[in-house]
Parts: structure tokens; C-alpha cells; sequence
């Protein structure tokens, strides 16, 4: 085991806390605890951030064998996804705790399907998994088992990961667009327009 572990296992730790946490939102069904998770979820995604860019901007410096430098090697791959947390995910996050917060004067008011829909976003939670989805090679070949190391075992571990983004997508967009179904207003029974056929 190699000491850069014990500098990747807190990053690792902190991005899958806030999968978890992202991924539970649409679940909630109460605008005080929406409210609160998305607060949780940004100081997890916000100590992430940190994390991730102190150990990228600091080891590049040092003299190549420090553990913080062999850790910002493994972190290259959580470049790109930690890029869309800072840039679209945070946003959002804010976004949906200020809207959360306009219904939480009392403690059992119920999250509009509307809210919960933003909650399901895949901009929120998609980001946030596949960065803790990239911390992961780094942390097990830091842990001894290089996934890597040949083509033998470097292109099952590609499609394995490549499977995990995809399905982690779908699984957001069907959450998001069936929320999404609910919070739109039912079409007027009776209405001429919507029993007519459509003209072109």
C-alpha cells in the first residue's frame, strides 16, 4: 500500500458522500429537509472542490516522489468531471436550496414535484458521481492494484467504467424526466385543441 493513500481515501471519501447525497434529493419529499440536504450537499461539494484542486495545483511543484505528488497523478482522471461540478452542479445546487427555502417556512410543507424535478437534474448528480467514479482507479492503485498496468486488464476496466457513466446517466434523465411529467400542469379536460388531431 502506498502512502498516497491516506491523502486520496479523504478526497474519495468526500465526492461519494456527495453522490450519496445528490442522489437521495429526489427522494425527499418535504422542502425544510430538501432545504437542509442541499446545504449538507454543498459544503460536501465545496470541500471536494478544495480538496481536489489544492492536491492538482500543489503536487505538480514538488519534486515528483512526495505522496501529494504521486497523489495529484492518480486525481488527473477527476480533472474533467470536477470541472463540471465547479462550473454547472454548484449553480444548481444554490438554485435549488434558494427554492427549497421559499417553501420551508413550516416544517411539513411539502416539495413541489417542481423542486423535486430540479433535485433529479443530471447536472447535479451525474457530475458529482463520476468524479467519485474517477477517484477510484487512483485509489485502488494506490492500494497496490494498478488497473492500468497491462492492456489485459486496462481495457475491461475502461468498459466497466465507461458502462458505470452511461447507466448512471439514464438512470438520472428517466428520474429527472418523470418528475418533470408530474410538476406539469394536467391539459384541460375537454379542450378542443387536445382532442383534435394535430395539423401541420
Amino acid at each position: 500500500m502506498d502512502d498516497h493513500l491516506t491523502v486520496l481515501l479523504p478526497v474519495a471519501a468526500v465526492w461519494l458522500a456527495a453522490g450519496v447525497v445528490a442522489d437521495g434529493l429526489p427522494r425527499l419529499d418535504r422542502a425544510r429537509a430538501l432545504r437542509r440536504r442541499t446545504g449538507w450537499l454543498s459544503a460536501l461539494t465545496l470541500t471536494g472542490l478544495l480538496l481536489t484542486a489544492a492536491i492538482l495545483v500543489v503536487g505538480p511543484q514538488s519534486a515528483g516522489t512526495t505522496p501529494i505528488d504521486r497523489a495529484a497523478a492518480g486525481l488527473t482522471l477527476a480533472a474533467a468531471p470536477a470541472l463540471v461540478v465547479a462550473v454547472c452542479t454548484l449553480r444548481r445546487v444554490r438554485r435549488l436550496r434558494a427554492g427549497a427555502g421559499a417553501f420551508a417556512a413550516a416544517p411539513d410543507t411539502p416539495a413541489p414535484h417542481g423542486l423535486r424535478a430540479a433535485a433529479a437534474h443530471p447536472l447535479i448528480g451525474l457530475p458529482l458521481q463520476v468524479t467519485a467514479l474517477a477517484v477510484l482507479p487512483a485509489v485502488v492503485s494506490a492500494a497496490g492494484v494498478d488497473l492500468l498496468a497491462t492492456p489485459a486488464m486496462a481495457g475491461p476496466a475502461i468498459t466497466v467504467g465507461a458502462l458505470g457513466v452511461t447507466v448512471i446517466g439514464v438512470r438520472h434523465a428517466l428520474r429527472h424526466n418523470r418528475l418533470a411529467e408530474r410538476a406539469m400542469p394536467p391539459a384541460a379536460a375537454g379542450s378542443p385543441r387536445a382532442a383534435s388531431p394535430l395539423h401541420v
